[in-house]
């Protein structure tokens, strides 16, 4: 294909096209990080990371292949690129690990397919046994609007509702760039149980199972599984609404998933909760582009505020690593939203909420951050990069 100059394709909460050098000199950007901020080691395990091609899930993965030394399987859902539409920034982002990482002598396998599906769980089974063996950590970071069930055939569809009443709150409109009233009707019962099961922990029990029923998990495994909380501001909408009742599921079915894994091969399994970050998913959500503005200006003039490749390396640091010990609150969460969810700013976030208007958005929260931020996920507004000269956009994974 002939090179082509690339813009963003921007249309409130939705870009539908990516940079590959963008997406490139972004992940070299988190490798750089993780090697910078951690004394690298070999370690020689073995990772599965299901929902490995952005945000925390690939994060996760840069992170372990190159600050830890692991191997490491990466399953993902992304478009190729098609003639002259592009890829996917999870595309590009993969091609990009592979080609950085493959001079470190480590082995990289990556699988493109429905991780809810019986076929790529099968895939993914074969490569474990046939490249690897066992794997010694598992990593589950699917975000997915939809859900084919495999046994049922039944297409679930998540939404993004509050339960019991109408949410009435303010928002940005992110088209228009102004402070507007938002009104979401409550979700009715079939949305619920969708919302559960696409966003919920069954799809990773039927995972877990597999695993073990052939042999892929290690005497000792662990198993993460990434989820989110937030704060009071956010919770009609968010955790008690359609999303936080399957994050209710999700934790249920960790906690049986580690009992299963103690009593079989002496492993675990956690959940972590994560601090808001800007992602494609999260700017769907009403409230939280401009509780991320909020946030995001408060928690950076305060030197606190960290990206997925921040936490993530955090995470593996004090809680994950060799010889740590996850630290757990009385739920058995590992909280990096503490940070976050710091009394101080959280009072501050909610004092600027109640005040926050169009006139004073650009005073009290950072939106061209959020902006910017928002682009840098498809591999635009990236330090470095010249996005005046031609790319080629036809890469392919290994």
């Amino acid at each position: 294909m002939a090179k082509q100059v690339i813009q963003p394709k921007i249309r409130g909460f939705i870009c539908t096209n990516a940079h590959p050098v963008g997406c490139a000199q972004s992940v070299r950007n988190q490798i750089d990080y993780v090697q910078q901020t951690i004394v690298p080691q070999k370690t020689g395990l073995n990772v599965l990371i299901i929902g490995a091609s952005t945000g925390y899930g690939l994060a996760s993965r840069i992170a372990l292949a190159t600050g830890y030394g692991m191997n490491t399987v990466g399953v993902f859902f992304e478009k190729p690129p098609d003639n002259w539409r592009t890829a996917t920034a999870g595309y590009y982002n993969t091609v990009a690990f592979h080609q950085c990482t493959e001079q470190e002598d480590l082995k990289a396998f990556s699988i493109n397919g429905d991780a809810f599906s019986e076929e790529i769980k099968s895939q993914t089974i074969d490569l474990i046994q046939k490249e690897l063996g066992q794997v010694d950590l598992v990593i589950y970071s699917l975000a997915s609007p939809r859900r084919i069930h495999p046994y049922t055939g039944v297409d679930h569809r998540a939404v993004l509702k509050p339960i019991g009443r109408p949410y009435v709150d303010k928002t940005i409109d992110l088209v228009e760039e102004q402070i507007v009233e938002i009104i979401v009707d409550p979700a009715i019962e079939q949305e619920i149980t969708d919302t559960v099961a696409v966003m919920g922990g069954e799809d990773l029990t039927f995972w877990v199972d597999q695993l073990l029923e052939n042999d892929c998990l290690k005497t000792g495994t662990q198993l993460l599984a990434y989820s989110y909380i937030g704060p009071e501001i956010t919770y009609p909408v968010y955790t008690h609404g359609t999303i936080g009742r399957a994050k209710e599921d999700l934790k249920q079915k960790v906690d049986l998933v580690d009992q299963k894994l103690w009593q079989q091969i002496g492993g675990h399994a956690y959940v972590a909760v994560n601090k808001a970050v800007i992602t494609q998913a999260s700017a769907a959500i009403p409230v939280i582009p401009l509780y991320i503005s909020i946030l995001y200006k408060i928690m950076d003039a305060k030197g606190i505020n960290e990206n997925p490749i921040a936490q993530i390396t955090r995470l593996f640091s004090d809680h994950i690593g060799l010889g740590q010990q996850p630290i757990l609150d009385d739920q058995r969460l590992i909280r990096l939203d503490d940070r976050e969810l710091r009394p101080e700013i959280s009072q501050e976030v909610k004092r600027i909420w109640l005040e926050i208007t169009t006139d004073s958005l650009p005073r009290l929260a950072d939106y061209n951050r959020y902006k910017r931020g928002f682009r840098n996920l498809f591999g635009f507004e990236i330090d470095g990069v010249d996005y005046d000269q031609p790319v080629e956009t036809d890469l392919h994974l290994p």
